[in-house]
């Protein structure tokens, strides 16, 4: 299986690198939002701290989130196509065919924020992280791409077509803007402060916020980690169930 997953992987890494609006969504994206909202909208917000050590953190996530569009749609491509029926008649594993799409998947989120961390310190990032901090956002942010990447191949495998399956993920794409990735969610209207601050994405955020600022919380890393825990699981059996059905 372990062979079969790495042909995989390197299948839909292909796939995505030669595919211009996968790379833009994926990688270009977070890029041009962060300099939206730190030289456009920067000043207009009061959080305590400089805009760009602040909004850092959520637009890791943004990354994360702008790239699974793309992983659904690949998905639900080979689903629909019957590619996913030929490699049934191969010495290919099942498990690897969902496998390769979730790799692929965090792969390009990491290379997404490799790149937005490197913008963030031309312009101005100063985290204050330990080398154990690092370590602990890099955990965060694999966990996250993992359990993100399951769930999107499952929203994938639902969809009807490549066209849907690129709709379904839109709700994942606006959900950190209702978070406190961009604002501290006590500065938010009633209701949808409360979403805020219940929501999945913030635990996570406020997670790699703390790290970053080299004062991490046991109680939001708990919460994220949970989190992540339980969109893998559902996102992994959803998957595997519909797979069952479906190829």
């Amino acid at each position: 299986m372990k062979a079969s997953s790495l042909v995989m992987l390197r299948r839909n890494f292909k796939h995505v690198t030669r595919n211009p609006t996968s790379v833009f969504n994926a990688v270009l994206m977070p890029i041009v939002i962060m300099f939206m909202f730190v030289y456009m909208l920067g000043d207009a917000f009061s959080v305590g701290v400089d805009y760009i050590d602040y909004a850092t953190p959520g637009l890791m996530l943004l990354a994360v989130c702008y790239g699974l569009g793309g992983t659904a749609t690949s998905v639900n491509s080979d689903m629909t196509k019957g590619i996913i029926n030929r490699f049934k008649v191969m010495d290919v594993s099942r498990g690897a065919v969902l496998t390769g799409h979730v790799v692929s998947s965090v792969v390009t989120n990491l290379v997404a924020i490799v790149a937005l961390v490197g913008v963030a310190f031309a312009l101005g990032f100063s985290p204050k992280a330990g080398f154990l901090d690092w370590l602990g956002v890099a955990g965060m942010v694999v966990l996250l791409a993992t359990a993100a990447g399951w769930f999107t191949v499952a929203l994938g495998l639902f969809a009807k077509s490549p066209e849907t399956a690129g709709m379904a993920a839109v709700p994942l794409v606006m959900l950190p803007f209702f978070s406190s990735a961009i604002v501290p969610a006590e500065k938010m209207g009633p209701g949808v402060r409360q979403f805020a601050e219940y929501q999945p994405f913030t635990p996570i955020i406020e997670t790699m916020r703390g790290l970053l600022n080299g004062t991490p919380s046991s109680s939001d890393t708990i919460t994220a980690v949970a989190w992540c825990a339980v969109i893998a699981i559902v996102g992994y059996l959803w998957a595997r169930s519909l797979f069952t059905k479906r190829a």
